[in-house]
């Protein structure tokens, strides 16, 4: 059994992971169901406190499996395990190893060792490592959905962030490498390709001394089988025209920029150790728009940085009131150990982040309800996840959820979608959009979408 916790990058090393035992010749074999595993694998995060409380508890709740279930072997794997290695040990006595980050490819040899009695609770992590490209992946998302890591680590060392600790310095994967695994999951079936990584728009600046990625770009577009390739995590100082035109100019490239700003204050974001100030990230938004104009724009926040006042946090509302941002996600600043923000002072009050992030997704939500309202009467091209068992349209068809190229797996909005045809998952159809429900849209293919 396998949990899988945080980032979609930890997805990836998840199913890296399930590559890995598979391949041990039909040893291991997937359960769904807890109370049937023999073995548990449980892959964490540790970037904000949220997602380590969520780590922990849900160490602690398998771990009981040992009592009530089959189970025999617990491992934990990724950021909690690698920054906590000592703690888990001392804590929790009902894991039977702590596998650091960037040791995916080696777990079947892990569960070996446990089972033989041969292994100490704790695998370090090489840090110098470039991410596993050889160890296939067990898609876990739907056959036709791909996440592809084409490097590991960050040299940002934003000032909040314990990432650099845990995944180690920057380091791109080889492009043929890329390009090698791509391929890989192109001929698995996958055919909307997903590039992660701490940030993807330094990815081969350490090989080859110059951002690759408007290259490596180009060449997956070569590739057959893939409809989308999507790009997430790209650095808003980092974007560069010859990026922009690409994603223009190829059609398979889905116009969807993900571009974590975390503030607007210019005393702020040098608090935060970011490497751009707000007149900057006004430029490169009014830039990406003017060239793509139907581009999806997607930021992530932080709010209740340390001593950020309130009339910063209006600054900031104004700053998302204005920039209308497609899709946005807001987090309360979380204090971590060792970082140099969490030294700082004063601190702001949870009650008041709490309150700041309520306002920010309140003016958020303006945006995004005005922005899904005027795409009614639009054709939006939709990906099918899926049947919603039990669902009928009020004509009698059937209710698919979809999604569109603004929307990414599991985090952004859903198309509902209501035919007669037979649609399977993964299935590409042009949509007619009748209604919007908040964030989401209803539609239906008709003869004039279908055209």
């Amino acid at each position: 059994m396998f949990v899988s916790l945080g980032c979609d990058k930890n997805l990836v090393d998840s199913q890296k992971m399930m590559g890995s035992l598979r391949g041990k010749n039909g040893a291991y074999t997937f359960t769904d169901e807890a109370e049937e595993a023999e073995a548990a694998v449980v892959n964490t995060c540790c970037f904000i406190d949220s997602a380590k409380e969520e780590s922990i508890q849900e160490i602690l709740g398998t771990a009981e499996l040992k009592k009530t279930g089959k189970l025999k072997y617990l491992i934990v794997t990724g950021c909690l395990a690698q920054r906590y290695q000592d703690e888990i040990k001392k804590e929790i006595p009902e894991v039977d190893a702590v596998v650091g980050t960037t040791a995916e490819g080696g777990l079947a040899d892990v569960l070996d060792a446990v089972q033989e009695g041969t292994l100490e609770k704790s695998v370090t992590a090489d840090l110098d490592a470039a991410p596993d490209t050889k160890t296939p992946q067990v898609l876990t998302m739907g056959s036709t959905t791909g996440y592809l890591k084409i490097a590991e680590g960050c040299n940002k060392c934003c000032t909040y962030c314990v990432i650099p600790s845990v995944r180690g310095h920057y380091r791109s994967v080889p492009m043929e490498e890329v390009l090698e695994e791509a391929k890989r999951l192109a001929e698995s079936g996958v055919t909307e390709l997903i590039l992660v990584a701490q940030e993807t728009t330094l990815y081969g600046t350490d090989l080859y001394g110059k951002k690759m990625l408007p290259e490596l770009l180009r060449r997956l577009c070569l590739i057959s089988g893939f409809h989308w390739i999507r790009i997430l995590y790209c650095y808003p100082e980092e974007i560069t025209k010859e990026l922009v035109q690409v994603v223009k100019e190829e059609k398979k490239i889905v116009p969807y920029f993900d571009m974590p700003i975390q503030h607007c204050s210019d005393r702020i974001l040098k608090l935060m150790g970011r490497h751009t100030n707000k007149k900057e990230l006004e430029e490169i938004i009014a830039y990406i728009r003017k060239e793509i104009p139907d581009c999806c724009l997607r930021t992530s926040l932080i709010t209740g940085f340390p001593t950020e006042t309130e009339e910063e946090h209006e600054e900031l509302l104004d700053f998302v009131r204005r920039m209308k941002f497609d899709r946005l996600g807001v987090f309360e600043y979380s204090r971590e150990d060792g970082t140099p923000a969490s030294k700082m002072k004063p601190q702001v009050h949870p009650s008041t982040k709490k309150r700041r992030r309520k306002e920010l997704m309140l003016a958020q939500q303006e945006n995004a309800f005005s922005a899904a309202k005027a795409l009614v009467g639009t054709v939006q091209e939709t990906v099918i996840e899926g049947r919603l068992s039990g669902e009928m349209a009020e004509d009698g068809s059937d209710v698919y959820l979809g999604r569109t190229k603004k929307d990414i797996p599991g985090v952004d909005s859903n198309i509902y979608v209501e035919t007669s045809r037979n649609l399977m998952s993964g299935d590409f159809v042009p949509v007619k959009v009748r209604a919007a429900d908040g964030y989401d849209l209803i539609g239906g293919i008709t003869d004039e979408s279908a055209e």
